[in-house]
């Protein structure tokens, strides 16, 4: 019993597959299944690549099966994979809960349930990871350590705050592109040209958010830190700072991530 079994190999799998690699993980112990064949020619050829769970061979028995499949599609892909009865299962699917793998993989399934974004694909991401009762210690090390090949990882004991995680890291990537949208047509009504302003707001996102990763400040210190008393951020402060301003709109969004995502948990 050994390797790693890729189930799906979208941009979030093609990133841990990725990331493996860049890691050393020998080529030889990673199988990838994907369906789709445009995928599959862009794979590396050191990898084993499958279009189906059919295609394996019944001398393999894989370490860790790691699911990065749409959840929508989860039903369908998952009971091929539970004969696998000594494997950890770690999936990367939105809202599927480890009552839903026990319901197809059996009760006794050691199943490691993580919400990964897609800064993984520059492995500066962020995983939160929690585990079935099965996970012992030394799988849940197997798949901490598959999870850092692309970036930072957490572990929560209560599932139920996944829904929350969902919404702060795994949609958050979102809220920062639009935050380098919005600035840049800000940034054009006020009269500068449309590459400059976008420009401009990728750099100024880009940077700062290489500050705050670099920096052992809080968020809070550092916007301090660039407002002046009576100043142009101050000005700008106090529109975005207001009782209706982006702290509102943010916690109503982070609201709304967080509700879809106990919607689509069924």
């Amino acid at each position: 019993m050994s390797g790693i079994l890729l189930v799906g190999c979208g941009k979030m799998g093609r990133a841990l597959l990725d990331g493996w690699l860049d890691r050393g993980v020998p080529a030889n112990e990673i199988t990838v299944i994907e369906p789709v064949a445009e995928a599959r020619a862009t794979l590396p050829p050191t990898v084993t690549v499958c279009a189906s769970a059919e295609e394996l061979s019944q001398a393999v028995r894989p370490m860790v099966i790691v699911f990065a499949v749409k959840p929508q599609g989860m039903d369908a892909v998952l009971p091929a994979y539970r004969r696998y009865d000594d494997a950890t299962f770690l999936s990367i699917a939105a809202g599927r809960t480890l009552a839903f793998f026990a319901q197809h993989l059996g009760e006794s399934a050691a199943v490691v349930r993580a919400m990964p974004n897609t800064p993984a694909s520059v492995r500066r991401g962020i995983s939160v990871a929690c585990a079935s009762p099965a996970v012992d210690a030394s799988r849940r090390a197997t798949c901490h350590d598959l999870l850092e090949a692309v970036g930072e990882v957490a572990w929560i004991e209560d599932e139920g705050l996944m829904d929350a995680v969902t919404a702060v890291s795994g949609s958050g990537p979102a809220y920062v592109f639009l935050l380098a949208e919005v600035l840049a047509t800000a940034g054009t009504k006020a009269g500068l040209p449309d590459d400059l302003a976008t420009r401009l707001a990728r750099a100024t996102v880009a940077g700062a958010g290489e500050l705050i990763h670099l920096s052992s400040e809080p968020a809070s210190v550092l916007r301090r830190n660039v407002t002046s008393p009576g100043g142009t951020t101050a000005a700008a402060l106090d529109i975005l700072m207001a009782e209706d301003g982006l702290a509102t709109l943010m916690e109503r969004a982070v609201r709304a991530a967080t509700r879809r995502s106990r919607e689509l948990a069924g």
